[in-house]
């Protein structure tokens, strides 16, 4: 039987990706560089998109959306295309489930985490925080952290406006953070005009690889189910342990 492949896994499912979503969906208050070659203008704006940003996820209970995925690898010449749906329920739980070109679910609940490919009959379980190589994924689910301990925040510059004219915001990393944040060079985030959830967020790995991922049908504070969460595996299921990819970083008290 084919066996799943960890390193194929993770480039689909996109670990740092997928922290930096999480970071953006359930956004905690942020901090803005300290750099000065941005006119106070676009500062005021960016300020304002990001209250506005952190009002609307502040009163989101859970989250359903529709997304789309396009990743160009570095080296190849065609992005790779994917879609599917996303739940979160606060706190601490995620689903996200691709639908095309092929099924693939994988579900958080605090740091356990499963990948299930019915293609191979096969659920690859483990902890978030193991194989995201840093305990802020579970941070971020569970609401406790703040994006100041990871991130600064800029205006984006060029172009730097979405739909409505609303400032584009640029996340840049801290040296400070796990492997899996180190492999990330920025977040660039654009909020949909009078609701202000996000619409698109866009990775840019120090590999050259780039993933963006569009939000759309979004539906908020519908009243999940649990249940929603709970993946029905066939009785035949193979179970595949993660390897641990490398030990959590944990920030001195």
């Amino acid at each position: 039987m084919k066996k799943i492949n960890l390193k194929v896994r993770i480039a689909k499912a996109a670990w740092s990706c997928l922290c930096s979503v999480l970071c953006g969906l359930l956004i905690a208050p942020m901090v803005f560089s300290a750099e000065s070659d941005f006119d106070e203008n676009a500062l005021t704006e960016v300020r304002e998109v990001v209250k506005q940003l952190q009002s609307r996820y502040e009163r989101t209970k859970d989250l359903q959306a529709d997304f789309t995925q396009r990743t160009m690898i570095e080296g190849f010449e065609r992005p790779i295309m994917s879609s599917g749906k996303l739940y979160i329920k606060k706190p601490g739980r995620l689903r996200w489930n691709y639908l095309d070109p092929s099924v693939e679910d994988i579900q958080v609940n605090q740091d356990d985490i499963k990948v299930y490919v019915p293609e191979h009959k096969q659920v690859l379980v483990g902890k978030l925080t193991q194989m995201a190589a840093s305990k802020a994924p579970l941070e971020l689910l569970q609401g406790a952290a703040t994006l100041q301990e990871s991130f600064n925040i800029e205006p984006t510059p060029g172009k730097g406006r979405g739909l409505g004219g609303i400032r584009l915001l640029t996340l840049l990393p801290k040296s400070h953070e796990g492997e899996a944040e180190k492999s990330l060079k920025r977040i660039v985030l654009e909020v949909f005009p009078k609701t202000y959830y996000i619409r698109k967020l866009s990775l840019y790995e120090n590999s050259g690889n780039v993933a963006s991922f569009e939000f759309s049908s979004l539906q908020a504070n519908m009243g999940l189910s649990d249940s929603v969460f709970t993946l029905k595996l066939p009785a035949d299921v193979e179970v595949v342990k993660a390897p641990v990819l490398s030990a959590p970083t944990v920030a001195p008290k």
